[in-house]
């Protein structure tokens, strides 16, 4: 049996190896041309650690010098002896430079542009090959005629023939003039990566769930995802826009709430002249059950303010959530970033 491991880099890159049910992670990063710190190979030095975010392994023989038994129990381990028996993600700490390495570059062919909204795109591709990327993470897409690129996240399944993402119209950007006047059924695109430190980590508690507009995108992977593995936690998702119209894709959210079993969909309309059930800004409806006396993961996908609105939110609550990740996005553009 192959399991596939994800190695996240500190600079964000991700690469998605193939490795045998017996084979150790460090040889099949090895394989991969991926070179991964070491010295001794033997779990003598300790110079390989990294850090197991996800999945089952088995660890071979090492050294309490090269890693204690406590960092072992938190989810530590050695590349090079370290056998997977699962699919696994994993936290290597250095850069994909540094391990000879990068984020790859996939050719893609559009198969649609659907106008969802006057704010909003969805660009349908079809890739040359699948990308193994996690739930959340995001590509550059080189915007055709010129030599700039944007940085989108999927909100398509990972792992599969064709690709998904919803893309903000912004008047006069570069990609938003491409998507809106030029682009057609066939035109090619480069896609590389994937990238970026926001992604779903193991449902281990209930989850909390904040998208501002088309922050939205990265969710939809996320729920892809569970649809497919399944959760025992509840999962809360607020979706924040500004007008009606800006409420896209949620026909296709309640479908995968609905096959999930225990998902709730909140929407939240900001604008004022504008009737809906819930008016304002997502903090004004997020109370101390939303985050379950601290035990739940919030993840959030949105412009900056959003973000540091949500931040004193909780501190005005008084409540620190197991694990808060977030993603902030610019109406310039601008690169995207994540915790």
């Amino acid at each position: 049996m192959t399991y596939q491991i994800a190695l996240n880099f500190e600079d964000g890159v991700t690469r998605v190896i193939d490795c045998d049910e017996d084979e150790l992670v460090m040889d099949a990063a090895f394989r991969a041309k991926i070179n991964i710190p070491m010295d001794c190979r033997d779990g003598v030095c300790g110079t390989c650690k990294c850090f197991a975010e996800k999945g089952e392994y088995e660890m071979g023989f090492y050294l309490e010098e090269a890693m204690t038994e406590d960092e072992a129990g938190e989810g530590y381990v050695l590349s090079c002896q370290m056998t997977p028996k699962s699919d696994c993600v994993v936290k290597v700490p250095a850069s994909s430079l540094v391990c000879k390495t990068g984020a790859e570059t996939v050719a893609a062919e559009v198969i649609a542009v659907d106008a969802l909204s006057e704010t909003s795109f969805g660009l349908r591709v079809k890739l040359s090959k699948p990308i193994a990327f996690l739930p959340g993470q995001y590509v550059n897409i080189g915007v055709p005629g010129t030599d700039r690129h944007r940085s989108y996240s999927f909100s398509s399944a990972p792992g599969a023939d064709e690709g998904s993402f919803l893309i903000r119209n912004l008047k006069g950007g570069v990609m938003s003039t491409w998507l809106g006047e030029i682009a057609k059924p066939g035109d090619k695109l480069d896609l590389t990566g994937p990238m970026g430190a926001f992604y779903l980590r193991p449902v281990e508690r209930p989850q909390l769930w904040l998208a501002g507009g088309t922050g939205l995108a990265p969710f939809l992977a996320m729920l892809e995802s569970v649809a497919v593995s399944g959760s025992d936690h509840p999962i809360r998702l607020y979706y924040a826009v500004t007008h009606g119209a800006d409420l896209v894709e949620l026909e296709r959210m309640q479908a995968l709430a609905d096959q999930i079993g225990n998902v709730q969909i909140v929407t939240i309309l900001a604008a004022k002249d504008e009737e809906h059930d819930r008016k304002g800004f997502v903090t004004d409806h997020l109370g101390l059950e939303d985050f379950n006396g601290g035990d739940s993961d919030v993840y959030l996908c949105g412009p900056p303010p959003m973000v540091e609105a949500v931040r004193q939110h909780m501190a005005a609550l008084g409540v620190a959530p197991a694990s808060f990740h977030f993603e902030k996005f610019n109406p310039t553009e601008t690169p995207a970033v994540a915790a």
